[in-house]
């Protein structure tokens, strides 16, 4: 089953003087990209969608205060949300406006998804609510319409990529590993580090299982008797885990070759390599390889339309469309899929209360 996201709280948190002195037109003109408008009534239902993910999934442990907290250098996470949006809204606008390059146009039955899910939305919330966030039919229906273009755009753009990748270029090896650690963790679960004496009696131990290792013994074995267990894990020359300089080990040795003992601040380990071409992390690793040139594509294009483009922000609008005056949260429901071609499961449902006024 596939996951629709709903807008299922809305809560005005002003007075209403301050939300009157804040109001939002929605005919009023948020941005123009080469010649379109997109109104502020549109650019405020995106934006509170957008909020809605923000406020559900991280306010819970970055606090009441989030918007105001920083995101990056001079810049708070309202100030940064709202610039991702803006940029969104504006990349949405040009894909439109390229689709008959790739051939790219909404069918009539993903016009009827749209128009049902804006119809039933409609019916199911209250004037006031739908307000809250410019939340009437027309204006729906022109975000799900937006939405629906940047998926089957991106998709356009991405099947452009080249999607041949050669086993040396992905090449994952894999080895068996065993970790002495300095820190020991008694009944309790409560951890300390080991003293000197016993860090030292501990690289002893592995020094002993490496030797052993290149002697030809069994690793499962020769682990038990050291008390430690043996974990596995697949790599290339830039993997960083278990550990950097492990890896760096293995990476310079044949197939069954045994690394010397490899100290760190957190104890000592000896790898054992087991294969120098993992097939099944080598094929996920194109998979990994192939998406990753997909997405660039697709951002360097979209990258390329925004510096060409001509576009005008209304600085006066994206002031009114303020985070800290309105909290929207969302309900992540279980529903039978719509068109995967269409891809609408950004669907919102506002129900509305007002908090009590300190």
């Amino acid at each position: 089953m596939k996951k629709r996201f709903w807008i299922s709280a809305l809560v005005g948190i002003l007075a209403a003087a301050m939300l009157s002195a804040c109001s939002l037109k929605g005919d009023e003109t948020a941005i123009v990209v080469d010649g379109t408008e997109i109104k502020a009534d549109v650019a405020n239902f995106y934006a509170r969608y957008i909020q809605a993910q923000y406020e559900t999934f991280y306010s819970a442990y970055m606090g009441e205060d989030m918007w105001d907290s920083e995101a990056s250098e001079g810049e708070n996470y309202e100030e940064s949300v709202k610039s991702s949006v803006q940029e969104t809204l504006e990349t949405m606008v040009l894909l439109e406006k390229h689709m008959s390059e790739y051939d790219i146009s909404l069918s009539d039955a993903e016009k009827k998804v749209i128009a049902d899910t804006a119809q039933e939305f409609e019916e199911d919330n209250s004037l006031e609510d739908k307000e809250k966030v410019s939340g009437d039919k027309k204006v729906l229906e022109r975000v799900l319409t937006l939405m629906a273009i940047q998926q089957k755009m991106q998709d356009a753009i991405q099947a452009g990529a080249n999607t041949e990748v050669s086993d040396e270029e992905a090449a994952q090896k894999s080895m068996e590993y065993v970790l002495f650690s300095y820190v020991s963790e008694d009944e309790s679960g409560e951890s300390s580090d080991l003293s000197d004496d016993e860090k030292k009696e501990l690289k002893e131990k592995a020094e002993e299982l490496s030797k052993s290792l290149k002697d030809g013994g069994a690793f499962a074995a020769l682990a038990k008797k050291a008390g430690v267990e043996v974990e596995t894990a697949t790599f290339d020359a830039e993997t960083t885990v278990p550990n950097e300089d492990l890896v760096k080990a293995a990476d310079a040795l044949e197939e069954g070759g045994v690394t010397d003992v490899v100290e760190t601040d957190g104890g000592c380990y000896v790898a054992k390599v087991t294969s120098l071409l993992d097939r099944k992390a080598t094929d996920a690793k194109k998979d990994t390889i192939v998406q990753e040139r997909k997405d660039e594509l697709y951002n360097t294009t979209c990258e390329r339309w925004l510096e060409k483009a001509k576009i005008t922000v209304n600085e006066a609008v994206w002031k009114k469309i303020d985070f800290k005056d309105l909290t929207v949260t969302m309900n992540i429901q279980e529903e039978v899929p719509y068109s995967d071609a269409v891809k609408t499961d950004d669907q919102v449902d506002l129900d509305a209360e007002e908090e009590p006024q300190e």
